[in-house]
């Protein structure tokens, strides 16, 4: 073996990808909390969350190490130009007394960024649901994870079909003899 080898730091590299809808998620919520402009949320990652530090600081001190950034600027970017589409669709989703204000804000954040890379991506719906949801392991300790499932099952199978309630609702009434 070599000395490379030996170094259970080099074991494994991180998941680019899941590092980039994590810190999607943080600046989504950064902007909804803070009514901040998107360019300059993102800019703030690029330039001070992205990477590693000399000190190789981890998530724990807000820095996101191996990220795919192209992915998280595409994300944040859909999430918020998609932003009345993706609530129209959990408020069509979420039962009428769960209405989208009451959702957790970091959920929130977190169905803007799935729907938003839902909308834009050619990733299988499969594979984004199942990601999100070991996401949302990492926030939440609790039954969110069941729910992201649930509502991102049903909205992706909704786009998927080209269909939206109002579509739905105008088919059964049918045309008017």
């Amino acid at each position: 073996m070599t000395e490379l080898q030996d170094h259970s730091e080099l074991k494994g590299a991180q998941r680019p990808r899941t590092a980039a809808r994590v810190a999607a998620i943080q600046a989504l919520f950064q902007i909804e909390q803070n009514e901040d402009r998107p360019e300059s949320v993102i800019q703030q990652f690029l330039v001070h969350r992205f990477g590693t530090t000399l000190d190789n600081a981890s998530y724990d001190e807000g820095c996101i190490p191996e990220a795919d950034t192209q992915l998280f600027c595409a994300i944040v970017r859909q999430g918020v130009a998609e932003r009345s589409v993706i609530l129209e669709q959990l408020t069509q989703t979420l039962p009428a007394t769960w209405p989208v204000a009451r959702l957790d804000p970091v959920l929130r954040a977190l169905f803007q960024a799935a729907l938003g890379e839902a909308l834009e991506s050619s990733v299988p719906a499969r594979v984004l649901i199942n990601e999100y949801i070991d996401i949302a392991h990492g926030f939440f300790s609790g039954d969110e994870p069941k729910l992201v499932n649930g509502v991102l099952d049903t909205i992706m199978k909704r786009l998927a079909n080209g269909t939206t309630e109002e579509k739905e609702d105008e088919e059964e009434g049918g045309p008017a003899d």
